[in-house]
Order: structure tokens, then C-alpha cells, then sequence
């Protein structure tokens, strides 16, 4: 027998103007300037330009009460008639026009060729027949952006089948392929890290006795050199330590990566940041960086439009669903000012958290003046929720007096000292490194050495830590730290 039963439960759901706010929150401001053209576009509700209401460009104090209780206020009740503005404003991608500063306009930037480019360039004077010109066309396609093809010569010939009709083999493959390794930059279509280096080695000058004998060590004794077991190299090719000497000169001056010398993208890149710290005597003043507070506004025509309709015959069907329309576009843009308006102030409030939290840092620059600072205790501090402030803190920075830092800079655990204190593991990291960098070169530490090095000085850390801790700055063991 079937039975009804009733049951009551309580969900939350975001709804999708908290939806837009997250996304908004957690993208960095280089990235800002592009989900706003995204808008403008699809939005014909939106456009560029200052509003009475929006347009005020000081920034309040975000810890006042009052300015969110305000915000809050306006985000919720809109009326369309204050959106009306007799006068155009410059847009804010309109900055390197007439009238902007000199700091607004945009850096040229050289044209350079890309990698393909470049290796395209080089491909057409191959004197290869239409079969071979495919199969060096199917190679060259196959070289990752770091100048190597990882791809095995058996995968590249199935794709030649399939693709092309071409029936070959790894020897023909192998025969195309050494005339595409003779190319610039030195290195390129290697397959293995010990190909790139003998192509490079293969290169330079073939009479100098050091560069025969460093084509052998790769050659012969990769695995050995890679682990730098140098005296078992001296002893079975018996030679001294002045030639080994000079050997590892010549081959750590090698490019490993022989792409990376090419930029794919054709342009310089430049690290944007979010936020602005200025050290004004002895005062420390914290501003959002002028792309965060773009100009916009609900546009003039829709809110005539929406205004006339009003006034019209409502019980005309066609022109209920273009009130329909229109009344749609307008939320979103007004709802789209809103989560702009929301981003400013909580970057904001997270940012002067954090400057508070490590203020003897951003005052003096010392590294170990950083305090134990996790996401909770910003969380604590400005009453939101521990997501919120890691997505402010993911791909944000602020520019100091001392250097650009991401915001997870700050953040960092805590180690117990013998004085009972504890202090961020961002100054044991560089006492770490202090120690390994002053270490003898013939002689590294080990982690067992710098676990009773750091314990002398009163920090209380296992050995695994100090070995996660050596991981994290990308400081191989000591054995592969060892030189000559």
C-alpha cells in the first residue's frame, strides 16, 4: 500500500545576479577589460559613458557601515529615470584618445614572428618533393610551444595515414625530421631533453676537444651526468677535473627549452595589478587600480523607450513582449553595474585587511616582519565567508614600494618557535634558502643537516617539512646541488 508523505527541508540557492557577482569577483583586472566588452555586446542596454549614480570614482571606506548599507539600498531599487544623462563621456578603452595622460596610453610593442613562424619560414627552402613536403609539414605541426616534438614517430605516421593518404614509415619520418632539427633555434624538433643538447653540441665547434668530449658525456653518460655522479664519469672516461670542469661549462650553457626563445603570442606580456599601495610618510594608502572602476551606464534610448512604452496601449500583445524585452535588458545592465559596484567594494575591504593583518610588512618590506596569516582570519576580520576571500586572493596582486607580490604571498602557516611565538613559514623559507645559499658547493647540505640548522635557531620544524619547504622554492636535493 502506498503511502503520500511530507517532508520539509531548507535550501539555499545563488540566485544569478550572485552568480554574476562571484564570476565578476574572482577574475583579475587584466581580465576585467574583456568580460565588459563581453557584456557591451551582448547587452544593447549597457553602454560606456558616466552616470550621476555610478560615476563617482572616490572610493569609499570599505569598512563603513553606511556605504554598504547604502549600496545595498541601490542594488535593490532602481529607477530608470536616474539612468537618463543628457552628456557623452569618453569610454574607459577610449583612454590613449585625445585628452588622456601620457601613463593611459598604450605601449607599442614590437611585431615579432611567432615559433610556427619562424620554422615555416626556414621549411620553405627545403628541397623536398609534395610527399615529403607533407610529412615535413605533419613534423613541424607537431612541435610543442618549448621546441619539442613529444609525440612518437609511430603516432605521427598514423596521422599521416589517416589525415593525408600517406603510407610511410619512422625511417622515412626520421630522414624528414633531421632536416627540420637543422633549423634556428638550435635544438628545435627534439624528442628527448639528451637530443635537444647533442643537437645544440653538434653545432659549435667540432675541433675544440671539450665540445667532442661533452657530445660523448650526453651521448654516452646522460643518466649519470643528469644525476651528477661527475667522479663516476672521471673515472670511466679517465680524464681530469679541469676538462670535466669545462664540459659542464659548455653544457649548462645550453637552452634546454629552445622554443621559449620565440613568444607565441607575438607580444610582450605585463603583470597588471589590482590593487595600489603607496607609503605616504609613514601612512599607508591603499587604491584599487583605475581598470577596476570602468564607466558605465544604462543607455539613454532604452530608458526612453522603456518610458514610452509605459505610456502606450498595454494590452497590445506585440507590444508587451517588447516592454518584455526591453524591461529584461535593463535588469541586466543595472544588474550588471550593481556587481561592479559590489567587486570594487569587496576587493577593497579584503585588500585593507590584509594590510592591516601584515602592516609592519607593507611599512618596512622586511620579509620577517610577515605574520601566520591564513584565509580565515581575513574572513574573521571583514565577517564574509572563507570562499569569498580566496577568490579575491586568487590571480590578485598589489603593487608596493618594494615590488609587485600576488595576495597569496601573504598568506602562509604557522611554525612554533622555542620562545612559544610562531612566525609564517615564509621567513623559515628564507632562512632556508639563506642557508642553502651560503652552503659549500662541493659539499650541499641535507635536508637532515638543515632540519638541525633551523632547530639551533629556534624553529621548531620536522625534516619533511624542510624537505616540502625546499620543494616549494624549487631547490633540487643535495646531490643534485653538488658542483665542482
Amino acid at each position: 500500500m502506498q503511502r503520500l508523505s511530507l517532508n520539509q527541508s531548507l535550501q539555499q540557492k545563488l540566485s544569478p545576479q550572485q552568480i554574476q557577482f562571484i564570476k565578476l569577483l574572482q577574475i583579475p583586472t587584466a581580465e576585467l577589460d574583456t568580460r565588459i566588452e563581453e557584456e557591451l555586446e551582448i547587452n544593447p542596454a549597457l553602454e560606456e559613458g558616466m552616470d550621476e549614480d555610478y560615476g563617482d570614482t572616490n572610493q569609499d571606506d570599505p569598512f563603513d557601515d553606511d556605504y554598504d548599507d547604502d549600496y545595498k539600498d541601490r542594488s535593490d531599487d532602481v529607477d530608470l529615470g536616474s539612468y537618463l544623462n543628457e552628456d557623452d563621456y569618453a569610454g574607459y578603452k577610449m583612454q590613449g584618445d585625445g585628452g588622456g595622460s601620457e601613463e593611459d596610453r598604450e605601449m607599442p610593442i614590437a611585431n615579432r614572428s611567432t615559433l610556427t613562424e619562424t620554422l615555416m619560414q626556414q621549411f620553405g627552402y627545403l628541397n623536398l618533393d609534395e610527399r615529403q613536403t607533407l610529412i615535413g609539414l605533419q613534423l613541424v605541426g607537431s612541435i610543442e610551444n618549448d621546441g619539442y616534438i613529444r609525440r612518437s614517430m609511430q603516432a605521427i605516421v598514423n596521422d599521416l595515414a589517416f589525415s593525408h593518404n600517406i603510407f610511410t614509415d619512422t625511417d622515412e619520418l626520421e630522414e624528414v625530421l633531421k632536416k627540420i632539427q637543422t633549423f634556428d633555434p638550435p635544438g628545435i624538433a627534439a624528442r628527448t631533453l639528451q637530443e635537444c643538447l647533442v643537437l645544440q653540441l653538434q653545432r659549435k665547434d667540432q675541433t675544440d676537444p671539450a665540445v667532442v668530449l661533452a657530445i660523448r658525456i650526453i651521448d654516452d653518460f646522460f643518466d649519470e651526468f643528469s644525476k651528477k655522479h661527475y667522479d663516476k664519469i672521471q673515472k670511466r672516461l679517465n680524464i681530469t677535473e679541469e676538462q670535466l670542469k669545462r664540459v659542464i661549462q659548455i653544457i649548462t650553457k645550453l637552452n634546454p627549452k629552445p622554443g621559449s626563445v620565440e613568444s607565441e603570442d607575438g607580444a610582450a606580456q605585463y603583470l597588471i595589478p589590482d590593487f595600489i599601495l603607496v607609503n605616504s610618510t609613514g601612512k599607508l594608502e591603499l587604491t584599487l587600480n583605475s581598470r577596476n572602476a570602468p564607466e558605465l551606464r544604462i543607455s539613454r534610448s532604452f530608458a526612453e523607450m522603456m518610458d514610452t512604452y509605459e505610456k502606450s496601449n498595454k494590452n497590445n500583445r506585440a507590444l508587451k513582449e517588447t516592454v518584455s524585452f526591453v524591461k529584461q535588458k535593463l535588469d541586466a545592465a543595472k544588474w550588471f553595474i550593481d556587481a561592479i559596484k559590489q567587486r570594487q567594494a569587496t576587493l577593497l575591504k579584503t585588500m585593507n585587511a590584509i594590510v592591516k593583518f601584515q602592516y609592519d610588512f607593507f611599512l618596512t618590506g622586511d620579509e620577517t616582519k610577515l605574520r601566520p596569516m591564513i584565509l580565515k582570519d581575513i574572513a574573521n576580520l571583514i565577517d564574509m565567508d572563507v570562499s569569498t576571500v580566496s577568490r579575491v586572493a586568487n590571480s590578485k596582486s598589489v603593487q608596493t614600494e618594494f615590488g609587485i607580490y600576488p595576495l597569496k604571498y601573504f598568506f602562509s602557516e604557522g611554525i612554533a618557535t622555542d620562545s612559544g611565538e610562531d612566525v609564517s613559514s615564509r621567513e623559515v623559507k628564507n632562512i632556508l634558502k639563506e642557508f642553502i645559499d651560503n652552503e659549500p658547493k662541493g659539499n650541499p647540505l641535507s635536508d637532515d643537516k638543515l632540519e638541525k640548522m633551523l632547530n639551533e635557531r629556534g624553529y621548531n620544524i620536522a625534516r619533511r617539512t624542510v624537505a616540502k619547504y625546499r620543494e616549494q622554492l624549487n631547490i633540487p636535493v643535495a646531490r643534485l646541488r653538488k658542483q665542482l
